[in-house]
């Protein structure tokens, strides 16, 4: 006997992911805000936990193991960009006088540096990573961005749980 499918929590999952990204992207090119490098690497953790989830959906793997697999992925990925998020959110809550001073673009250092120092700088943050340019009900994008990522979290712990559920049933 088949263990549940995962594909509709998987493409449920991706449907969300383009929603926050058709949001991103909406603001950038219609609104004219421009993404901190924090907010890129937020942008790229939610296009790799979506297609993490569009892979599982596509494969719908019968198997414990596949499903435990893309669970374990879609975890890594979207429990990245919440860390990513909640480390923005971190640095926008900071004092003005403890902000770091603003570093280079996220080009210029792409174009110079290798990719382990540019995450390092990134992730440090920068003056321009503290600012908030918008909020929506009191919550700046990031802290709703953090809250997106907790939501897609939920859908590969549904995967694991459903790959686990057959054999809760019958041992």
């Amino acid at each position: 006997m088949k263990t549940p499918s995962i594909r509709y929590p998987a493409l449920l999952g991706v449907f969300f992911c383009i929603v926050m990204m058709a949001v991103a992207l909406g603001l950038e090119h219609i609104g004219g805000y421009e993404p901190c490098p924090l907010c890129v690497f937020q942008r790229v953790a939610v296009i790799a936990t979506g297609i993490v989830l569009l892979l599982a959906a596509v494969h719908n793997p019968a198997g414990r193991a596949g499903k435990v697999i893309y669970g374990i992925l879609g975890l890594l990925t979207a429990g990245t960009g919440a860390f990513i998020a909640g480390r923005h959110v971190w640095l926008q809550s900071l004092p003005a006088d403890e902000v770091p001073t603003c570093g280079p673009g996220l080009d210029y250092m792409m174009d110079i540096l290798p990719m382990q120092d540019v995450v390092a700088m990134v992730l440090t943050g920068s003056g321009e990573c503290a600012d908030i340019d918008v909020t929506l009900l009191g919550l700046s994008l990031p802290a709703w961005t953090l809250i997106g990522f907790g939501v897609l979290l939920l859908i590969p712990l549904r995967m694991i749980i459903l790959a686990r559920q057959r054999a809760m049933l019958f041992s």
